[in-house]
């Protein structure tokens, strides 16, 4: 997607908004491109808990893929195993086609891949460059002081990299509105070399406005060249900027689709319980 496209997502219907997505690039980028992360029968087990079975997921660069699923269907879980705070118990996992078992989150960083929570993890009363360069301080001379001046520039820069028009990066975090504060955790994780993007509900607490200035900036995330992993119970969103589009339901797959085989409806449908819905509704007919 251009930057232009991107811009005029919001204010406009899914449909209207999904169909200038291009699905034949997609899918030469998935033919050509091998995944950075691939998971085969990966599942997780707390005791006798059994939080995700048998999971097969694919993500590539340059695509956003999509995992979508109810309340406990085991998204968290999920996201957790590939930023490093848990490690799976069954399966493999391979990141750049080498099977890895992170021990820790800092593995997870180290090999590339950046994880933006609901919560964000910034410093509210903090200023947007302090919260850009959080444990990442640029220092300068023998004293080792801080360089406020070079990161204030490469904040602004790298903000403005992503379509984000911040004038006053000495303004507290806290004074952002939800979008812009998702757009500065989203660009301070490409900028420190982010592979692979994981978002964890970007728009669950946004309004339909700052929701569509989210959704444009993953957009752009994925058109950069990023792997993006889009957590998220909402199709609609989803299907906005969406290559490939995962449902789980009780920790399991129960879809795995590319863009060009399946429509909003569909994906909705299959949000809301597809053939259980289908099910319930012959069932409540012939009551």
């Amino acid at each position: 997607m251009s930057a232009d496209r991107a811009e005029d997502t919001n204010g406009r219907g899914p449909r209207e908004v999904s169909e200038e997505r291009s699905v034949e690039s997609a899918a030469e980028v998935r033919e050509e491109t091998a995944p950075v992360i691939r998971m085969n029968g990966v599942g997780k087990s707390y005791g006798t808990v059994r939080a995700l079975s048998g999971v097969d997921l694919q993500v590539r660069a340059g695509e956003v893929t999509c995992v979508l699923g109810d309340n406990g269907a085991g998204k968290s879980t999920l996201i957790k195993i590939m930023a490093g705070l848990h490690d799976y118990t069954a399966g493999t996992m391979e990141i750049d086609g080498t099977a890895r078992h992170f021990g820790s989150p800092r593995d997870a960083v180290d090999a590339g891949i950046a994880t933006v929570y609901q919560d964000l993890a910034l410093a509210p009363l903090m200023s947007v460059w302090r919260n850009f360069f959080l444990a990442h301080e640029l220092r300068k001379g023998p004293l080792r002081l801080l360089d406020s001046a070079a990161m204030r520039r490469i904040t602004q820069d790298e903000l403005a990299r992503m379509g984000i028009d911040l004038p006053d990066v000495d303004r507290p975090v806290g004074s952002l509105s939800g979008g812009q504060r998702q757009c500065v955790a989203i660009a301070r994780a490409i900028y420190f070399g982010a592979k692979v993007l994981l978002l964890e509900e970007p728009t669950a607490a946004l309004g339909v406005k700052q929701s569509g200035v989210v959704l444009k900036y993953v957009a752009k995330a994925a058109d950069s060249g990023l792997a993006v992993v889009f957590i998220t119970h909402n199709p609609h969103h989803a299907y906005l900027v969406g290559n490939h589009f995962v449902i789980l339901k009780l920790g399991q797959m129960v879809l795995d689709r590319p863009r060009d085989q399946i429509t909003v409806e569909e994906l909705t449908a299959q949000m809301a319980g597809g053939d259980e819905l289908a099910e319930l509704e012959h069932e409540l007919r012939e009551a």
